[in-house]
Protein backbone atom coordinates (compact mmCIF):
# COMPACT_ATOMS: atom_id res chain seq x y z
CA UNK A 1 0.00 0.00 0.00
CA UNK A 2 1.52 3.63 -0.73
CA UNK A 3 2.43 5.82 1.73
CA UNK A 4 -0.80 8.36 2.87
CA UNK A 5 -0.43 11.84 1.53
CA UNK A 6 -0.20 14.37 4.31
CA UNK A 7 -2.62 17.62 4.00
CA UNK A 8 -0.47 20.75 3.14
CA UNK A 9 -0.15 22.93 5.90
CA UNK A 10 -2.69 25.77 6.37
CA UNK A 11 -1.36 28.86 5.50
CA UNK A 12 -1.38 31.68 7.29
CA UNK A 13 -2.17 35.11 5.32
CA UNK A 14 -0.34 37.74 6.19
CA UNK A 15 -1.58 41.30 6.29
CA UNK A 16 0.68 43.05 3.70
CA UNK A 17 2.33 46.22 5.83
CA UNK A 18 1.60 49.21 4.27
CA UNK A 19 4.74 50.97 2.16
CA UNK A 20 5.87 54.05 3.18
CA UNK A 21 5.46 57.11 1.08
CA UNK A 22 8.07 59.25 -0.34
CA UNK A 23 6.56 61.98 2.52
CA UNK A 24 6.73 59.77 5.06
CA UNK A 25 10.47 58.32 4.07
CA UNK A 26 11.37 62.25 3.83
CA UNK A 27 9.64 63.00 7.10
CA UNK A 28 11.50 59.17 8.62
CA UNK A 29 7.84 58.19 10.26
CA UNK A 30 6.34 54.61 9.28
CA UNK A 31 3.58 54.30 7.38
CA UNK A 32 1.04 53.80 10.17
CA UNK A 33 2.19 57.28 11.61
CA UNK A 34 1.25 59.07 8.46
CA UNK A 35 -2.00 57.36 8.11
CA UNK A 36 -2.76 59.10 11.91
CA UNK A 37 -1.56 62.57 10.50
CA UNK A 38 -4.05 62.06 7.61
CA UNK A 39 -6.44 61.21 9.17
CA UNK A 40 -6.27 64.15 11.69
CA UNK A 41 -5.88 66.33 8.91
CA UNK A 42 -8.99 65.08 7.01
CA UNK A 43 -10.57 65.86 10.19
CA UNK A 44 -10.36 69.76 10.14
CA UNK A 45 -9.71 69.93 6.44
CA UNK A 46 -12.19 71.65 3.70
CA UNK A 47 -12.85 69.91 0.51
CA UNK A 48 -11.65 72.29 -1.73
CA UNK A 49 -9.33 70.09 -4.30
CA UNK A 50 -6.84 69.66 -3.36
CA UNK A 51 -7.76 69.74 0.30
CA UNK A 52 -6.06 72.37 3.02
CA UNK A 53 -5.85 72.86 6.57
CA UNK A 54 -7.22 76.67 7.78
CA UNK A 55 -4.39 77.89 9.93
CA UNK A 56 -6.46 78.39 12.92
CA UNK A 57 -7.08 74.56 12.89
CA UNK A 58 -3.49 73.67 13.13
CA UNK A 59 -3.72 73.31 16.85
CA UNK A 60 -6.92 71.18 17.18
CA UNK A 61 -5.09 69.21 14.68
CA UNK A 62 -2.11 68.21 16.64
CA UNK A 63 -4.33 68.02 19.43
CA UNK A 64 -5.92 65.49 17.67
CA UNK A 65 -2.71 63.45 17.06
CA UNK A 66 -1.77 63.42 20.51
CA UNK A 67 0.84 66.31 20.64
CA UNK A 68 -0.89 69.62 21.56
CA UNK A 69 1.48 72.25 21.03
CA UNK A 70 2.20 74.78 23.92
CA UNK A 71 0.93 78.43 23.04
CA UNK A 72 4.48 79.54 22.89
CA UNK A 73 5.20 76.86 19.92
CA UNK A 74 1.87 77.94 18.10
CA UNK A 75 2.96 81.23 16.17
CA UNK A 76 6.58 78.93 15.24
CA UNK A 77 4.75 76.00 13.87
CA UNK A 78 2.21 78.19 12.10
CA UNK A 79 5.47 79.92 10.70
CA UNK A 80 6.60 76.76 9.54
CA UNK A 81 3.57 75.24 7.78
CA UNK A 82 2.18 78.83 6.88
CA UNK A 83 5.20 81.01 5.99
CA UNK A 84 3.26 83.34 4.11
CA UNK A 85 0.56 84.04 6.30
CA UNK A 86 -1.97 82.67 3.71
CA UNK A 87 -4.27 81.23 6.12
CA UNK A 88 -3.96 77.58 4.82
CA UNK A 89 -1.78 74.65 5.08
CA UNK A 90 -1.08 72.13 2.62
CA UNK A 91 -0.98 68.42 3.67
CA UNK A 92 2.57 68.45 2.85
CA UNK A 93 3.13 71.09 5.35
CA UNK A 94 1.07 69.53 8.03
CA UNK A 95 3.08 66.63 8.09
CA UNK A 96 6.26 67.98 8.36
CA UNK A 97 4.80 69.82 11.44
CA UNK A 98 2.98 66.88 12.99
CA UNK A 99 6.20 64.58 12.15
CA UNK A 100 9.05 67.06 14.03
CA UNK A 101 5.81 67.12 17.05
CA UNK A 102 5.69 63.53 17.12
CA UNK A 103 9.37 63.08 16.47
CA UNK A 104 9.91 65.53 19.50
CA UNK A 105 7.22 63.80 21.85
CA UNK A 106 8.93 60.62 21.09
CA UNK A 107 12.55 61.59 21.97
CA UNK A 108 11.41 63.10 25.24
CA UNK A 109 8.61 60.20 26.32
CA UNK A 110 10.44 58.41 29.10
CA UNK A 111 11.36 62.27 30.46
CA UNK A 112 7.64 63.41 29.63
CA UNK A 113 6.73 60.83 31.81
CA UNK A 114 8.96 60.85 34.96
CA UNK A 115 7.75 65.02 35.05
CA UNK A 116 4.25 64.35 34.92
CA UNK A 117 4.96 61.56 37.50
CA UNK A 118 7.03 63.95 39.43
CA UNK A 119 4.54 66.57 39.63
CA UNK A 120 1.60 64.27 39.97
CA UNK A 121 3.50 63.00 43.06
CA UNK A 122 4.38 65.88 44.21
CA UNK A 123 0.64 67.20 44.51
CA UNK A 124 -0.13 63.54 46.09
CA UNK A 125 2.16 63.73 48.48
CA UNK A 126 1.24 67.07 49.75
CA UNK A 127 -1.70 67.25 48.72
CA UNK A 128 -3.77 63.96 48.66
CA UNK A 129 -5.59 62.02 51.64
CA UNK A 130 -3.70 58.53 50.74
CA UNK A 131 -6.01 57.32 48.22
CA UNK A 132 -3.87 58.68 45.15
CA UNK A 133 -6.72 61.53 44.28
CA UNK A 134 -5.79 65.18 44.73
CA UNK A 135 -8.68 66.52 47.45
CA UNK A 136 -10.26 69.86 48.50
CA UNK A 137 -8.27 69.38 51.91
CA UNK A 138 -4.96 68.51 49.65
CA UNK A 139 -5.43 71.83 47.63
CA UNK A 140 -5.47 73.57 50.75
CA UNK A 141 -2.62 72.43 51.91
CA UNK A 142 -0.65 72.62 48.99
CA UNK A 143 -1.94 76.48 48.71
CA UNK A 144 -0.62 77.49 52.95
CA UNK A 145 2.96 75.49 51.91
CA UNK A 146 2.87 77.86 48.86
CA UNK A 147 1.82 80.52 50.70
CA UNK A 148 -0.69 81.31 48.60
CA UNK A 149 -3.81 82.94 49.61
CA UNK A 150 -6.93 81.07 47.36
CA UNK A 151 -10.30 80.92 48.38
CA UNK A 152 -12.22 78.21 48.89
CA UNK A 153 -14.09 79.14 45.83
CA UNK A 154 -11.28 79.22 43.33
CA UNK A 155 -10.26 75.76 44.95
CA UNK A 156 -13.49 74.43 44.34
CA UNK A 157 -13.73 75.21 40.64
CA UNK A 158 -10.13 74.23 40.14
CA UNK A 159 -11.51 70.81 41.23
CA UNK A 160 -14.68 71.18 39.47
CA UNK A 161 -12.73 71.96 36.17
CA UNK A 162 -10.13 69.42 36.57
CA UNK A 163 -12.73 66.64 37.22
CA UNK A 164 -15.19 67.38 34.65
CA UNK A 165 -17.71 68.76 36.75
CA UNK A 166 -18.40 65.34 38.53
CA UNK A 167 -17.97 67.02 42.11
CA UNK A 168 -16.12 68.55 44.76
CA UNK A 169 -15.98 64.85 46.22
CA UNK A 170 -14.49 63.09 43.85
CA UNK A 171 -11.33 65.04 43.76
CA UNK A 172 -8.77 64.73 41.16
CA UNK A 173 -7.42 61.56 39.59
CA UNK A 174 -4.42 61.30 37.72
CA UNK A 175 -6.11 60.90 34.07
CA UNK A 176 -7.69 64.51 34.77
CA UNK A 177 -4.51 66.30 36.37
CA UNK A 178 -2.57 65.47 33.23
CA UNK A 179 -5.31 66.34 31.46
CA UNK A 180 -5.37 69.81 32.88
CA UNK A 181 -1.71 70.14 32.57
CA UNK A 182 -1.31 69.07 29.14
CA UNK A 183 -4.01 71.53 28.39
CA UNK A 184 -2.71 74.27 30.45
CA UNK A 185 0.91 73.64 28.38
CA UNK A 186 2.74 72.65 31.05
CA UNK A 187 3.01 69.06 29.72
CA UNK A 188 3.61 68.78 26.16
Amino acid sequence: MPPKRRAPAPTVAKEPTPRRSALAKEHNITASTESEIREAFSLFATSDKPPFLPSPSLRRALTALGVPPAPSDLKDLLEVADPDDEGEISYEAFVAVAALMLGTKDEGGDAHEKEIDEAWGLFVRMGGDGDERITMAGLRRVAKLLNEDVSEQVLKDMVMEANGGRGIREGVGRGDFVGVMTRAGVFR
